[in-house]
């Protein structure tokens, strides 16, 4: 499936420079305003408004980022420390247990039994307890990943203010980014390509 996104997005990507290529170069008028388009004397090339940013290397690099990534570490070392200690200390106590069984320590059956049912339930109270804090860790790490991506997609559009670029494309497979960082509106074609799917469904006889 992810192969199948990467074709598809390249494909796409193709196709907007194409268009960029065909919308620019029908013009009359080479000297274009705004940074859109450049035309070279000698080499008679088109310099399309299209950049591309590395969003792998952008976070490796990313101050903020890196303070973030860190943080997020720290804590889950700190979790998974605290969770191999209770373990440690839990597996003391089940030892001790033992000990004590083989050696008739016990007065009674009955406090045999309530030895076994406390250290069943810390046992299952250690499980919750990791269950739980690794969520926790999971919806941080999501928190961090939605804060990371609004910041640079905020950023990102104060930085083209004065820049004029009309696409901004992620060329990294696996980011937190979609593919597309930032695009002008009038390139957005979902609503027109939702109704042509709409008519060309109701017109193969669909409900």
């Amino acid at each position: 499936m992810k192969n199948i996104n990467y074709v598809i997005n390249g494909v796409l990507a193709v196709a907007v420079l194409i268009l960029f290529i065909l919308q620019f170069s029908g013009r009359n008028n080479a000297g274009v305003s705004s940074g859109t388009i450049m035309t070279s004397s000698d080499e008679h090339a088109l310099v399309i408004p299209v950049a591309i940013i590395n969003v792998d290397s952008l976070l490796a690099n990313y101050t903020f980022s890196i303070d973030l990534t860190e943080a997020l570490t720290r804590k889950a070392e700190n979790i998974r420390a605290n969770l191999v200690q209770q373990d440690r200390n839990f597996q003391g106590e089940v030892e001790n247990f033992n000990y004590r069984l083989q050696n008739n320590a016990f007065t009674s059956q009955a406090r045999i039994d309530q030895e076994q049912r406390r250290l069943q339930q810390k046992q299952a109270d250690l499980q919750a307890l990791a269950e739980k804090q690794s969520l926790e860790l999971n919806e941080e790490s999501q928190r961090v990943h939605m804060q990371l991506r609004d910041t640079i997609i905020a950023n990102l559009k104060e930085y083209n203010k004065t820049k004029g670029y009309q696409i901004i494309y992620s060329n990294s497979y696996e980011s937190i980014i979609s593919p597309i960082l930032w695009a002008e509106d009038v390139y957005n074609i979902t609503n027109e390509f939702t109704e042509y799917l709409n008519k060309r469904w109701t017109s193969l006889g669909g409900k």
